[in-house]
């Protein structure tokens, strides 16, 4: 190598340094700044997240689920994961509709209609400030980036709206108009101003954690419109977000269990089943589009459902004589309130359905099902159950809806 290739190498390398250097310096001049905007008086609900520090504890070897005598399928293990305290906002206990898309119930008032505001996005002086709630806002479940202007119009946050639409997680946008003290979904279409905004991402679902480029990604996004319009940005630590992402995702892995009866015929035989549809029907279950019997509490949230064996679904045309190998009752664990009572509900409709048929109540093993393997069943269920409670995420409430959607 000569000289003069030495020289230039020297050189790249030198100026790469700088450059790395400089780009480090804007980045903490950046986050100095941000912070430095963000610490307002004690009024301004957006800048006191109103969360306790979560605690950090070591964890334990996964441990499999033991669901031995009967078996059922996806024993998926249970075992510890760092525990959370609650964050110091409202989960209500009532259950919204089980929604899988991007977006979910906020636990506020709902913003009423408006017509299209013009497009201009302009901004107005807010109201004397009011004491106002803490943004909604999960520390156990969500990422959040919060956004404070002064009377910001909604439709500054339309492209963002809809391209957070895409991250593959649920996005939450939270609201406080100017001048009042109660949060609302933010609707870009609204003619609103925010004097604050919360955004927040769901950090895990059955399809599992958050990545961290879909935390980075959020971020960029709502530090782009505050770069446009002149607004205030903070985005909370991601590395953190991700350990809490990987946690609860581990903790929904854990309990996150689908029970399976089955009613088959004795021997070689068959089952009616004009016999089981009439008394599913009797029994008050519904049958879906999608030829699955449902059991649905008062909020229309399913307990339990009934399927065929058979590659056919059931339909409303059933007719006399007709029969299958056999029918599966499901027991979607963490998503039903009161599990133990609904499971004992379907063990009972499951050993009448056989005793109608002139079936056996059997595991997905064919093993009939005992007195003693239900009791088996159930004490895993406490367990499960009791876990759910002491994180935080009880069965069948907005937090596990949320999570196992």
């Amino acid at each position: 190598m000569s000289d003069l290739q030495i020289g230039l190498l020297v050189i790249g390398v030198a100026i790469v340094a700088v450059v790395l250097l400089f780009n480090w310096i804007q980045e903490r001049r950046f986050r100095k700044q941000a912070d430095a905007a963000f610490q307002t008086p004690a009024g301004d609900a957006l800048m006191q997240p109103g969360t306790v520090p979560r605690e950090t504890h070591s964890r334990p070897e996964r441990l499999e689920p033991a669901l031995r005598e009967p078996v059922f399928d996806d024993g998926d293990g249970v075992r510890d994961v760092a525990e959370f305290n609650e964050p110091h906002v409202r989960i209500d206990a009532d259950l919204p509709r089980a929604d899988a898309a991007l977006e979910d119930d906020l636990p506020m008032r709902a913003a009423p209609a408006a017509p299209v505001p013009p497009p201009s996005a302009q901004a107005r002086p807010s109201s004397a400030p009011v004491a106002a709630l803490p943004a909604p806002y999960d520390e156990l479940i969500e990422y959040r980036v919060r956004v404070g202007g002064d009377g910001v119009l909604a439709n500054v946050f339309a492209d963002a709206f809809n391209h957070a639409r895409t991250l593959g997680k649920a996005v939450r946008w939270a609201g406080l108009p100017a001048g009042a003290a109660e949060w609302e979904e933010v609707q870009p279409w609204r003619d609103v101003h925010y004097q604050q905004v919360a955004v927040t991402m769901q950090l895990a679902d059955r399809n599992g954690a958050a990545q961290e480029e879909q935390l980075s990604a959020l971020c960029a996004l709502l530090q782009n419109v505050g770069q446009s319009h002149g607004l205030r940005v903070a985005c909370d630590d991601v590395a953190d977000a991700m350990e809490r992402a990987q946690a609860i995702d581990r903790f929904c892995v854990d309990v996150d269990v689908l029970i399976g009866l089955n009613v088959v015929a004795r021997g070689e035989g068959a089952v009616n089943l004009a016999r089981i549809v009439h008394e599913a029907e009797a029994c008050g279950m519904v049958l879906g589009m999608d030829g699955v019997f449902q059991l649905l509490d008062s909020r229309g949230e399913p307990l339990y459902a009934l399927c065929n064996h058979d590659a056919e679904p059931f339909n409303a045309a059933v007719v006399e004589g007709q029969i299958s190998q056999g029918v599966t009752l499901q027991f979607d664990v963490p998503r039903v309130p009161d599990g133990l009572r609904v499971f004992d509900g379907m063990v009972a409709f499951g050993r009448k359905l056989a005793s109608e048929v002139g079936g056996i109540l059997v595991d997905d093993n064919l093993r009939p099902l005992t007195d003693s393997g239900i009791e088996k069943i159930r004490t895993q269920l406490t367990q499960i159950y009791e876990r759910m409670e002491a994180r935080g995420v009880p069965s069948g409430s907005r937090r596990a809806l949320r999570l196992f959607s």
